[in-house]
């Protein structure tokens, strides 16, 4: 009985750990990261390839679990993260601090070895950023949102780069699809979190500037979404079949984020927004594949 009790702790422990990496939300940032090995141009060594991603993954987790160490004081605050691992006791602080910044150095260790100076470069940029800079931001201005749209567009580019060893149009333009399509999710978190954000003194666009303001940009980063989303069509990055699930996801997210340029915007329609930018990314990163493939 005894071992079976500990047995359990010791799962669930594991379980709270695993939690800290936000796998929820890293999975698309992982997908993308994929997605930019497969498109890009060269040749792609399986061993090498399957590394790069395991550390990609590892140093999303590792800036996830830091993110969640830095805001458990916030976390605490807000309906919607009070039961994680941090603000709910379950798990001890220095555990976060230390397995994030040991799964850090881990990743960038198999980056270095697996990729070239370029991607690994751009892995450090992305996580410090994101642990350094936006984090902290968050608390100040509302325009951390730009800071984090950064560092979460960075693994599609690495996964290019990985196999090209440059910065050149395609890689690019799969950063700016992910950093554009960030803005519209996260202005839509925004809305229908704001009480939460609030409570907690976090300075996110909703908070700052109203509701209103808030669905005009989430209406006018949809339409920017759309466009940019296009791209890799009119750059030969993508074919037929792309492009026409890029059009018709497209036409469903205007449809979607038309209410924002008007007063009907509410946060109920900002919740949708969001889940349906969910299957946005999901299904047009699907496209990039099975159109490459």
């Amino acid at each position: 009985m005894t071992t079976n009790v500990a047995t359990l702790a010791a799962r669930s422990r594991l379980r709270d750990i695993a939690s800290l990496g936000k796998p929820r939300l890293s999975s698309l940032v992982i997908l993308s990261a994929g997605a930019g090995v497969w498109l890009a141009p060269g040749e792609r060594a399986v061993v090498r390839t399957l590394v790069m991603l395991l550390g990609t993954a590892l140093l999303v987790w590792a800036a996830n679990a830091l993110n969640c160490y830095l805001e458990q004081d916030v976390d605490a605050q807000m309906t919607r993260t009070k039961d994680r691992a941090l603000p709910s006791g379950r798990l001890e602080p220095w555990i976060a601090a230390t397995v994030g910044w040991g799964v850090a150095l881990l990743s960038m260790t198999l980056l270095a070895l697996s990729t070239n100076p370029l991607t690994a470069s751009l892995g450090a940029l992305g996580f410090l950023s994101y642990v350094l800079v936006y984090t902290p931001m968050k608390r100040e201005s509302s325009f951390a949102l730009v800071v984090g749209a950064v560092s979460g567009s960075v693994p599609p580019l690495m996964g290019w780069t990985a196999i090209t060893g440059s910065l050149d149009t395609g890689g690019l333009i799969l950063f700016a699809i992910l950093f554009v399509w960030q803005l519209p999710h996260f202005l839509a978190i925004s809305m229908f979190g704001g009480v939460d954000y609030q409570r907690a003194g976090l300075r996110v666009f909703s908070v700052v500037y109203g509701n209103r303001v808030t669905a005009i940009g989430i209406a006018l980063s949809s339409l920017a979404l759309v466009a940019t989303s296009l791209l890799p069509f009119s750059h030969g990055i993508a074919g037929i079949y792309y492009a026409v699930t890029a059009a018709a996801l497209g036409i469903g997210m205007l449809t979607l984020a038309a209410p924002g340029f008007r007063r009907a915007a509410d946060v109920a329609w900002a919740r949708r927004v969001f889940l349906y930018s969910l299957a946005h990314l999901s299904l047009l990163i699907a496209a990039m594949i099975a159109d490459a493939a």
